[in-house]
């Protein structure tokens, strides 16, 4: 199957199925001698496990890492990183009944279209048992750009149509949602009680800032850093669209209410979102992610075999209401990934671009 690895420099191919052994990620392009060790990792991949905030799959993975290469004495060697997560509580039982039906909203109708066949357990490759891959590669490319002071956050500002109205950035870690207003999070909670007693599930809004970004990120063609980071979310299974900055609302403003003023102490405001035509300005990267209702719900709902016979199917099994919040740490990862890429790739041309006329030199993207 194509279309398994991501990045230029900084690449990360992922692997495994939902029911299968094990899933894992194999990095190549790691700078060396960065300091790496297992719980760096695992503090990421406790975020996204199953099971560990309410309403939320009850699978019981401990979701323990095994860096198999790559790091020798704590440090890594510039060789490829493996990276290995065993399954450790499948129970596919529940899933022979839809072996061959297609369950509404998920792959298995477009994986069969594809390729002839599938793994019907638990989704296989398009579950979302693969993101726990892509969470421990983003784990050692947030050690990457760490280095040059940048930090990644992510957060809830929707669910369920509850919105919400302020920014606390102190309440994030205060509630199990991770959402930045305390008054929004007990509504949305009662939004997702209510989805489970009908047997349905809701999608939300997830918001990812970047602070500490260096000017001069993206190419400014077809990589753009905004290109990237949109294809990157939009390459998480749940999410269905991105907005960079103002987003969609820029196309209701005027050009003098979009535009972001500059002096010398920098931007006046941040509608561009931290990036003017595909490359980073240094100014606060702003994303948002829209996430879609989770598919596995207990309502009846029509759909097809195989064979193309109308059927009906409620789907069993252990599921969450809402992606959101372990969606969160698999949006922050993604973020990274492109950030230690794009600057591994601007550290290729910095030496070449002049110093700004401030008798300021300029340093080198990944130096430290």
């Amino acid at each position: 199957m194509s279309g398994n690895t991501f990045g230029v420099l900084f690449r990360v191919t992922t692997w495994g199925e939902s029911h299968g052994a094990a899933v894992g990620a194999v990095i190549d392009g790691c700078p060396p001698n960065i300091e790496l060790a297992g719980e760096d990792i695992q503090r990421e991949l406790d975020r996204r496990k199953p099971g560990t905030v309410p309403l939320t799959s009850p699978r019981g993975e401990e979701d323990r890492v095994e860096i198999l290469s790559g790091v020798f004495e704590g440090r890594t060697t510039g060789t490829p990183i493996a990276l290995l997560i065993r399954n450790r509580d499948v129970d596919s039982a529940s899933y022979e009944e839809i072996r061959d039906v297609f369950r509404p909203g998920h792959g298995d109708f477009t994986y069969f279209e594809k390729y002839g066949i599938r793994d019907h357990r638990g989704g296989g490759r398009a579950s979302g048992r693969e993101t726990a891959a892509r969470v421990a590669a983003g784990a050692v490319a947030r050690k990457v750009i760490a280095r040059e002071g940048i930090d990644v956050l992510g957060f809830t500002v929707e669910i369920g149509g509850v919105t919400i109205e302020k920014f606390s950035p102190e309440e994030i870690r205060k509630n199990s949602l991770l959402c930045s207003d305390a008054g929004a999070a007990e509504k949305m909670r009662e939004r997702l009680d209510a989805a489970r007693m009908e047997g349905d599930s809701l999608g939300g809004v997830v918001e990812i800032r970047v602070k500490g970004c260096p000017p001069g990120l993206g190419e400014p063609v077809f990589d753009k850093i905004d290109a990237e980071l949109a294809r990157a979310l939009m390459s998480i299974g749940t999410v269905k669209g991105v907005e960079i900055g103002a987003g969609f609302r820029a196309a209701r403003m005027k050009g003098s209410e979009c535009n972001d003023s500059i002096s010398p102490e920098g931007f006046g405001t941040n509608h561009a979102g931290g990036v003017l035509a595909g490359i980073s300005t240094g100014a606060e990267i702003v994303i948002r992610a829209a996430c879609k209702p989770i598919p596995s719900i207990g309502m009846e709902q029509e759909t097809i075999d195989i064979q193309g016979r109308p059927r009906r199917i409620s789907v069993r099994g252990r599921h969450d209401i809402c992606v959101i919040p372990r969606i969160i740490p698999v949006c922050e990862a993604m973020v990274c990934l492109v950030l230690a890429d794009q600057l591994l790739r601007q550290k290729g041309i910095s030496g070449s671009r002049p110093a700004r006329e401030t008798g300021t030199e300029q340093s080198e993207v990944g130096e430290t």
